[in-house]
Parts: structure tokens; C-alpha cells; sequence
């Protein structure tokens, strides 16, 4: 089942990801992406998919940018009512041949006071900080804000 849902992980992203796709320590970061700063907006967001292909879990403990003064690994979560909130994520472990998704409406990663004169097609580095690996450098390339993603992601 798990290698089910990484080939359907994958498969879904490739398209879109196969410019920027980065391998590394066992490690594959699937369309690695920001949306696109909302003018004037304080935060945004930003998105990947990270598949372990590795032997021997990793665990990411944390994510630095230098295109917000703070990055931080949030979750969206939704009230009784329909009320989006933010919930800090505690370090995200990923076990070999398992998958976690950044994603719109679920976790983010909150960029606070973040760059707003970024533009579509902007590449933009991060560095991804994990137990065993250690610091990944990756590129997330600025993609659309999509009209769709909860307002809390963008506007908070």
C-alpha cells in the first residue's frame, strides 16, 4: 500500500515537478513550490511533496528561507463550524517508501512576513533541515496563488 501511494504521489506531481524535482540522501521532493504572494499580504505559503526512497526513516525538524523572516511547518485544521486555524507541526517523520504532503488545505509551510514582490516562475531556495540527512538545499519554484487554497494559508 505504501508503495502504491508513492507511485500515485509521484505520478500525480511529475508533470508539473520534472523541472525541479531534487534526489538526495534517500530523499525526493516532489514540485517543490511557493504561491504566488498575495499583494501586500504578510504570509504565504509554501508546498512539496517529500517521498522517502530511502532504507532508514528521516525525520525533518525544520525549514529556513531567506524570502520570509520565518518559516515554520504548519497544519490547517478546520472547526465543529468551518473555521480554519493553524496548528504548529511538531518534526514530521517519514519512514522508507513512505510519503508526506505540503499541501493546500492541509500542511504548509507558513511563511511569515514573506518577500511580495515574487512572480510566477521565480526560483526561490530553501533549505530543509532533517535528523539524518541534515540541511537539503532545494529550489521551490513560485507557482500561481490557486483560488481554491483555504484564505487562512495565505492571509494569516
Amino acid at each position: 500500500m505504501k508503495q502504491l501511494a508513492l507511485a500515485l504521489a509521484l505520478l500525480l506531481a511529475a508533470p508539473a515537478a520534472q523541472a525541479h524535482d531534487v534526489i538526495t540522501s534517500g530523499l525526493h521532493f516532489v514540485h517543490p513550490y511557493v504561491s504566488e504572494p498575495i499583494k501586500g499580504a504578510m504570509a504565504g505559503a509554501a508546498y512539496v511533496v517529500i517521498a522517502n526512497e530511502g532504507t532508514a526513516a528521516d525525520t525533518l525538524i525544520g525549514v529556513e528561507t531567506d524570502i520570509a523572516m520565518m518559516a515554520m511547518m504548519h497544519k490547517t485544521e478546520f472547526s465543529a463550524n468551518g473555521v480554519a486555524s493553524m496548528v504548529e507541526l511538531p518534526p514530521v517523520t517519514i519512514a522508507p517508501g513512505d510519503v508526506y504532503s505540503f499541501e493546500p488545505g492541509g500542511a504548509h509551510i507558513m511563511l511569515m512576513m514573506i518577500d511580495s514582490g515574487l512572480k510566477v516562475g521565480d526560483m526561490v531556495p530553501f533549505t530543509l533541515i532533517f535528523q539524518n540527512a541534515g540541511r537539503i538545499e532545494v529550489e521551490f519554484m513560485v507557482d500561481p496563488a490557486d483560488p481554491n487554497a483555504p484564505a487562512a494559508e495565505h492571509m494569516h
